[in-house]
C-alpha cells in the first residue's frame, strides 16, 4: 500500500468520519509500544503531540481503548498516572494480547489498580504443551530459555522462570519488570503454573538460529493464549462491555501482533513496514511515528466537530425565503 499524502489522508478521514457511525457507537483502539508511546533511551512516555490530540477525542465523548501486550501492572507503573490525567476517566484496557480486558483506575486510597472486566486463562492442558516443549529443551541441554507468566491475579504481575538458579540475579537486573524471579525444579515449575489462572506465557529462546531450527514451530519469542484469544477477540469483548461498534471505530496498531486492525474500520499502520498484514474493514491509512499518531488524533477530533456542526447548524438553503 502507497503511503498517502496529506490532502488524501484528509480525504479519507473525512469520507470515514460521513459515512461510518463513528460520533455515536465508535472509539478509538490503540497499540501502545511503538504506536501511542515513544521510547528513547530506555524512557517510555506519551508524545507531547499524541496527549493534545487524546485530550481532543476525550472531549468529543469517545472511548479509547489501550490494546496491549503488556500486563496491567506494567501499564500503570509505566504511564498509568500520565494517561489516567489526560483521560480524567478510568481508562479501558485489553491486556496480554487480548487475555484480559478492564479498567485502569484508582481506589478509594487513589491508588492505581485494576478492574477486570473479564479474563481468558488458559486451560490446563495448554498449561501442559508449553511444559512439555521446554521440557524438550531441558532434555536437550538448552538453559538458555527464560519462561515469563502473567497470572490472572493482576497484583502477582510478571513471573519470571530460568533453569539456572546462577542467573536469577542477572536475569533481576535485566528484567526491572518482573515482579519476581524463581529458578526452582522443573516438576515445581509445573505445579506453580498450574496453581494460578494463567493469562498468557511468554518463552524466550536465545540460541542460535540454526540450533533453534531443530524445534518444530518454535520461535525465539513465543507468547501463548487460551486458544482463539488476541488483540481483536480482547477488542470484541471489550466493545461489548463498553458499548461501541469495532467496525464504526478506528484502531492504531504497528506490529504484526495488532490483529485487531482488521476489525475496525479505519486502520491506521504506524511505521515503515511494506508487508503490514492487517487492514480497516472500510479504510486504511499508513503513517510513520507516535508523533504523527497525534496529528492524526488531533485532525480526527477536528473532522469530527466539524461534521457535527454541519448536522446542528446546516448551511442556509439558498432557495429558501428566509
Amino acid at each position: 500500500m502507497k503511503a498517502i499524502q496529506n490532502y488524501e489522508f484528509d480525504a479519507v478521514l473525512r469520507k470515514f468520519l460521513m459515512q461510518s457511525r463513528f460520533a455515536a457507537d465508535g472509539a478509538v483502539i490503540v497499540d501502545l509500544d511503538g504506536t501511542a508511546v515513544h521510547e528513547d533511551r530506555g524512557r517510555v512516555y506519551i508524545p507531547e503531540p499524541v496527549e493534545l490530540g487524546l485530550k481532543k477525542i476525550y472531549e468529543l465523548g469517545r472511548p479509547v481503548v489501550l490494546n496491549s501486550l503488556r500486563f496491567p501492572l506494567s501499564v500503570m507503573r509505566t504511564f498509568g498516572k500520565e494517561w489516567l490525567a489526560i483521560a480524567n476517566a478510568p481508562i479501558p484496557v485489553v491486556s496480554l494480547y487480548g487475555s484480559q480486558i478492564g479498567y485502569v483506575t484508582r481506589d478509594e486510597k487513589q491508588e492505581l489498580c485494576f478492574e477486570e472486566l473479564d479474563a481468558f486463562p488458559l486451560a490446563a492442558d495448554e498449561i501442559d504443551e508449553v511444559l512439555k516443549l521446554v521440557k524438550k529443551l531441558l532434555d536437550d541441554s538448552v538453559r538458555d530459555c527464560l519462561l515469563f507468566y502473567y497470572p490472572r491475579d493482576w497484583r502477582m504481575g510478571e513471573i519470571i522462570w530460568t533453569p539456572v538458579a546462577e542467573k536469577v540475579i542477572h536475569v533481576k537486573e535485566k528484567y526491572t519488570s518482573a515482579s519476581s524471579v524463581t529458578a526452582v525444579e522443573f516438576e515445581k515449575l509445573g505445579e506453580q503454573l498450574h496453581a494460578e489462572e494463567l493469562c498468557m506465557i511468554f518463552l524466550l529462546i536465545e540460541i542460535p538460529q540454526d540450533k533453534l531450527m531443530a524445534y518444530q514451530h518454535t520461535n525465539r519469542s513465543n507468547f501463548f493464549t487460551r486458544k482463539g484469544v488476541n488483540k481483536l477477540t480482547g477488542t470484541q469483548e471489550i466493545a461489548k462491555h463498553l458499548g461501541f461498534d469495532p467496525a464504526h471505530s478506528i484502531g492504531a496498531g504497528d506490529s504484526e501482533m495488532d490483529k485487531f486492525l482488521n476489525g475496525v474500520g479505519l486502520a491506521v499502520q504506524v511505521g515503515n513496514n511494506p508487508n503490514f498484514p492487517f487492514r480497516g474493514l472500510t479504510e486504511t491509512v499508513r503513517i510513520n511515528t507516535a508523533f504523527e499518531l497525534g496529528d492524526f488524533l488531533l485532525r480526527l477530533a477536528d473532522f469530527q466537530r466539524e461534521i457535527l456542526k454541519s448536522v446542528i447548524n446546516p448551511a442556509p438553503n439558498e432557495n429558501s425565503a428566509f
